[in-house]
């Protein structure tokens, strides 16, 4: 039984890597990601014929995900550090946000991490609302924390950031690093440039944020690279009440937008339906 225990306990102690739907433990786990296969040009000899067969396994990311999240109900993505300690400002107030966000009827995904992910997740949870955590395979497992309710986890960057957008009314973005910055930019890019519908981009930890917009004012603005309208795209808040409160005005303001367009639309085709049958009638009389 002794021995039994160790052996237990060995296992318990090694590393674990996700891999889509694949789990590697110890020996198992292989020193770089599908990412980096992917994108590594140094392989050029292999993109004949190992890229045709990633292409499949690419395209049965997206189906994953597309299927998984198809009935999700209106949702938030909720994006900040894995680093951050939970006794910190940050994951507070994540899961604070989490637990409005729950309460206003959206569910929250988060990248399914520690730091702030886990505490928006569990604000959700705990609030009774959908926790949703897309993991992704790192150097560095990471794992999903206990709080997500349901998750996916992507081989492939671009497929999870496709989820992220596709599902979400809106973005809120807490202090973080380098993937927090990705994820921010790359949602105000797709807003500017009108690639997804307009929808709310909320910064929440102000003190944090606050170098970084005087850079996008006095710079990057300033110089013309962006426009003034540009900067309307960001709120920033440290009110929890406030952000949520923008996300449903936001979402509210853009429904009525989409029915006065389908509205329009309706009456455009009415008009066209006329015209064709008085023009018919003339055609008759004649």
């Amino acid at each position: 039984m002794g021995q039994s225990n160790g052996r237990e306990a060995g296992r318990q102690s090694g590393q674990e890597r996700h891999r889509g739907a694949v789990t590697l433990r110890r020996q198992a786990i292989t020193s770089s990601t599908a990412d980096q296969r992917l994108l590594d040009s140094r392989g050029r000899g292999d993109w004949k014929t190992k890229d045709a067969w990633r292409a499949l396994r690419i395209l049965s990311e997206f189906v994953e995900g597309f299927d998984t999240l198809a009935d999700l109900p209106p949702a938030v993505s909720v994006f900040g550090s894995a680093r951050s300690r939970p006794e910190s400002p940050e994951c507070q107030l994540a899961e604070a946000l989490g637990a409005a966000l729950a309460r206003a009827g959206y569910a929250v995904i988060t990248g399914g991490g520690p730091g702030v992910m886990e505490a928006a997740n569990r604000g959700a949870s705990e609030a009774g609302g959908l926790s949703v955590g897309l993991g992704i395979e790192l150097p560095f497992e990471q794992g999903l924390n206990d709080w997500v309710d349901l998750a996916i986890d992507f081989r492939y960057f671009f497929a999870r950031k496709t989820m992220f957008v596709k599902y979400a009314q809106a973005f809120v973005v807490l202090p973080g690093g380098f993937g927090t910055m990705d994820e921010l930019f790359e949602a105000l890019t797709l807003v500017q440039t009108g690639k997804v519908t307009r929808f709310p981009v909320v910064l929440m930890g102000a003190d944090y944020w606050s170098g970084l917009l005087d850079w996008l004012r006095g710079t990057m603005a300033a110089d013309g690279k962006i426009g003034p309208v540009d900067l309307d795209l960001i709120r920033v808040t440290d009110d929890v009440d406030a952000a949520v409160r923008h996300i449903v005005e936001a979402e509210a303001a853009l429904n009525v937008e989409q029915e006065a367009v389908r509205e329009e639309a309706v009456a455009v085709t009415a008009a066209d339906q006329q015209a064709a049958a008085e023009a018919g009638n003339e055609n008759r009389e004649r």
